[in-house]
């Protein structure tokens, strides 16, 4: 059995985003084999060798004004000096991500853009959500997975009115425990293949 180890690296402003870290976290420790690391972005400092020995990183932060959060920005901008002073050292590592907002797009799309040229610029490979657009039918429900209908990464809408104990709803953290399923089942087959070459 292949051993992978995944970390959610993620920033919450009000906790919305913390509890979607949550379930992320949750569906990749689904896989048999896997172990998982949630981190918050405050918590990086004294962690980077976590991160270091990570065969996946899973990026998360809430979407404020059509980008990642400043404390998420922060910590993107930390990992200049491992690319600038140390080269690649996340190369060929497994990336994702995922974001919350109050709107149902809320330019969410954007901030998963930044997270996968984040990875790009440390030579990673990124995963997308794998799933295809739920509720655009007649048919369909608010209860589908993903029911904000994006691809690149899974997404959350939180209501501005409601606190983490709400929201986000069902659908969207079943979508974030689909997410960290999938990563860590491509983290794994990623790692057989590497020792079968």
């Amino acid at each position: 059995m292949t051993h992978a180890r995944i970390a959610v690296v993620y920033h919450s402003g009000y906790g919305h985003t913390a509890r979607q870290a949550a379930a992320v976290a949750e569906g990749a420790g689904q896989v048999a084999g896997t172990e998982v690391l949630l981190l918050g972005v405050e918590e990086v400092d004294g962690r980077w060798n976590d991160l270091l020995v990570a065969d996946a990183l899973i990026f998360g932060a809430p979407t404020y004004m059509a980008s990642a959060s400043a404390a998420f920005k922060a910590f993107q901008d930390a990992t200049s000096r491992l690319v600038m002073t140390k080269g690649f050292v996340w190369r060929d590592k497994i990336a994702a991500g995922f974001t919350n907002s109050g709107g149902q797009s809320g330019d969410k799309l954007s901030t998963l853009m930044q997270m996968a040229l984040f990875a790009a610029q440390h030579g990673m490979h990124w995963v997308n959500l794998g799933l295809p657009p739920g509720n655009n039918t007649s048919t369909g429900s608010a209860e589908d997975l993903n029911r904000l209908g994006f691809f690149l990464g899974a997404a959350a809408q939180s209501n501005a009115d409601q606190g983490p104990d709400l929201a986000p709803p069902p659908s969207d953290l079943a979508t974030a425990r689909h997410l960290g399923r999938r990563v860590a089942e491509v983290t794994a087959q990623f790692l057989r293949g590497r020792a079968a070459a």
